[in-house]
């Protein structure tokens, strides 16, 4: 019941207060993500400098879990080189298929929390719009 209340504080903090739903200023990459099953859509916006993620946000409407994922991988990946980001990304879709091991997943920090999204199918594609829009917007990287 722990792991539950975490997920539900977590989940809540991040889709009410979100850090990274904004513009910013001077992105070199920015690609939007769609949800067509449920609606969910996000712009995912990056500044990239010097193969490293100096910022980033994201902008648009979603459920709860979409935009709290999406949030949640900023939070993870600015300051982080492309690489890194996208070895993240892989931790984190390997996560949400229960293939990651309990090491990978506390490399994901908060985002970890949304671990057992694998268990409720119709909200996968919720969890990783934004994950999925990043690896795109960074793949000739």
């Amino acid at each position: 019941m722990e792991s539950r209340t975490f997920y539900n504080e977590i989940l809540t903090d991040h889709n009410v207060n979100p850090a990274h739903k904004c513009e910013i200023a001077g992105a070199t990459h920015s690609l939007e993500g769609v949800n067509p099953s449920c609606g969910d859509d996000i712009v995912l916006s990056l500044k990239v400098q010097d193969g490293k993620i100096a910022d980033g946000a994201f902008q648009g409407d979603g459920c709860a879990i979409s935009q709290a994922s999406a949030d949640m991988m900023l939070d993870l990946i600015i300051g982080k080189s492309v690489e890194e980001a996208k070895q993240l990304s892989d931790i984190f879709l390997r996560m949400i298929k229960g293939a990651a091991t309990e090491e990978e997943i506390e490399l994901l920090e908060e985002a970890g929390a949304l671990q057992d999204i694998s268990h409720m199918p119709a909200r996968v594609k919720c969890a990783v719009l934004g994950w999925h829009t990043m690896e795109e917007v960074l793949k000739d990287e």
